[in-house]
């Protein structure tokens, strides 16, 4: 058997005496720091206020006043605004622009007559610097004068320098130019495909400078005319509408370029009006009126 071992002695704790309430004194130091911590934090907050209004203020004393609107500014903003949302042209808006200057209008005077005289028009296109006009034979082939309007409206008489009756082309020469003469760009239709868009300008029963377009719709095209009985090799279809006054006018590619001369359009009843097929003889075969290759 284990011997029995003694107990430890109990530990008693001394009594503690109870505190004794705070003094008034006491009281009133915790009252008046309590109040002055949250006086302070006011303060702080409240001059922090003070101070933000009174920059404000000084700012708004400082900035210029903010200007009145005339109407020119009214008036101006619209025009920026209108103009941002104006469409880009159509190529065919550019198109014309690009050959208007170079675009002639040609009187064949076949009969003087004054009580009815005979005036086959056409159209023509400048093709160099020293006023050269490419057109189509069969417009001044019976004139007995050959008159020529340039695009700033200069008049001129005009001989014939070239013929090339198999493919209906004549060039002309004026005998006085304008100053600010633009030739055209030409270039060889080897680039153009069926479907390809084409513009052509020219004077329709005297109707100055008119615009069609349409598209390629055929290469390599043979036509018989009906009144000289004469066939017309490789020629360019189109569908732009073209009339009596647009032969010897360009046929141009999106770029300005011109591609053809109109030379003729094919209506089955006989009738000079446009039905939906039209003919131009490509730059290249033009070449040839001109002696060499003018692109």
């Amino acid at each position: 058997m284990r011997p029995n071992r003694p107990f430890p002695p109990i530990r008693r704790e001394p009594k503690q005496e109870p505190k004794p309430p705070p003094s008034r004194l006491e009281v009133l130091r915790a009252r008046l720091s309590r109040f002055y911590t949250r006086f302070h934090s006011g303060f702080l907050l409240l001059a922090g206020m003070l101070i933000a209004l009174a920059a404000l203020m000084v700012y708004d004393s400082t900035k210029p006043p903010p200007q009145r609107l005339t109407q020119r500014d009214i008036n101006a903003a619209v025009a920026r605004a209108m103009a941002s949302a104006t469409p880009t042209p159509s190529y065919a808006s550019q198109v014309y622009e690009v050959i208007r200057p170079s675009l002639v209008r040609i009187h064949a005077i076949i009969s003087k007559s004054e009580d009815n005289p005979d005036v086959a028009i056409g159209t023509g296109v400048v093709i160099d610097d020293s006023g050269t006009i490419l057109s189509s034979l069969h417009v001044v082939r019976e004139a007995k004068e050959i008159r020529v309007f340039f695009a700033d409206g200069t008049e001129a008489e005009a001989s014939i320098m070239l013929k090339q009756p198999e493919n209906d082309l004549v060039v002309l020469q004026p005998s006085v130019i304008p100053d600010d003469l633009v030739p055209a760009t030409l270039t060889s239709s080897d680039t153009l495909h069926v479907g390809d868009e084409v513009v052509a300008v020219g004077n329709p029963f005297g109707i100055t400078n008119s615009l069609s377009s349409g598209f390629v719709s055929g290469l390599g095209r043979n036509y018989k005319s009906p009144k000289t009985g004469e066939t017309l090799m490789n020629l360019i279809q189109f569908d732009a509408a073209v009339n009596p006054g647009n032969s010897g006018g360009p046929l141009l590619n999106r770029n300005g370029e011109v591609v053809g001369i109109v030379t003729a359009l094919l209506n089955p009843t006989e009738q000079d009006v446009f039905i939906g097929i039209g003919f131009a003889v490509p730059m290249e075969t033009a070449a040839g009126a001109l002696g060499s290759p003018p692109y």
